[in-house]
């Protein structure tokens, strides 16, 4: 009998750190993504083409034992009818999907649009990395938290 009333307990205390241990997966996964950006910043600078980048970055992560998948599709359906196909540049270890960019500053519409992303796969994080003449990176969430 107190077992199955420990179980209970442990199954809530279970839960909560599941919780917390799946957003510090999520977490260390975004850290090493942006860790790999800076890399890939060190190593070729500023003034490349978005591919470039995608594709060193791709390479960088891999490296690091990630899966990476390149130029993944993204289907938007409205009332269950397909009514655009899009492509994120990235989709990391199925958790993360990650929209590059090489431009000099990046703009609300970037913004927006990895979270449409976000939203279209129901997907919860996303970065936004813009390798301009520095990296900068926006952390997105499908779902609206306060204070990001």
């Amino acid at each position: 009998m107190s077992f199955i009333f420990l179980d209970k307990i442990a199954g809530w205390t279970g839960f909560f750190i599941f919780e917390k241990k799946y957003n510090m997966e999520l977490s260390k996964l975004t850290y090493t993504i942006i860790g790999g950006a800076f890399d890939v910043m060190n190593t070729l600078g500023s003034g490349f083409l978005e591919k470039v980048y995608e594709n060193a970055l791709v390479i960088e992560l891999r490296g690091k034992g990630l899966h990476v998948e390149q130029q993944f599709p993204i289907a938007v359906d409205y009332k269950g009818i397909r009514v655009g196909d899009f492509v994120a540049d990235l989709f990391v270890e199925q958790q993360v999907i990650v929209e590059l960019k090489a431009v000099v500053n990046l703009a609300p519409i970037h913004e927006v649009q990895l979270v449409n992303y976000l939203v279209a796969t129901k997907i919860d994080v996303g970065l936004l990395i813009n390798f301009g003449e520095q990296v900068e990176i926006k952390k997105k969430f499908r779902i609206y938290k306060k204070g990001n």
